[in-house]
């Protein structure tokens, strides 16, 4: 399971992020078909502090890493961030199985 966060303090723009991430994952479904994301939006200053200082933007944060707080990413943007978060959970799955 990849964990997404959005973090944003407008409810329109974090939909917003939430389309982009949902688009993204049916993107990759057909590659990783037990693909599951769990999405949590995070509205609240002080959460949102704890991975950026400044909130512009919306923020995206992938397995606990902030990766995008400039503005709404475009879905490729995140169809690479998640590939990146599955083969790191891949990497660490194969680590522990040594």
């Amino acid at each position: 399971m990849i964990n997404v966060k959005i973090l944003c303090n407008k409810s329109i723009l974090r939909y917003s992020v939430r389309r982009v991430v949902e688009a993204a994952q049916s993107s990759l479904l057909s590659e990783y078909p037990d693909l599951t994301i769990s999405i949590t939006e995070i509205s609240d200053m002080e959460e949102i502090q704890k991975y950026t200082l400044v909130m512009i933007a919306p923020g995206l944060v992938i397995n606990e890493k902030l990766v995008y707080d400039l503005w709404i990413p475009k879905k490729e943007q995140v169809v690479g961030w998640l590939r990146e978060a599955i083969q790191e959970q891949a990497n660490m799955a194969y680590d522990i199985s040594l």
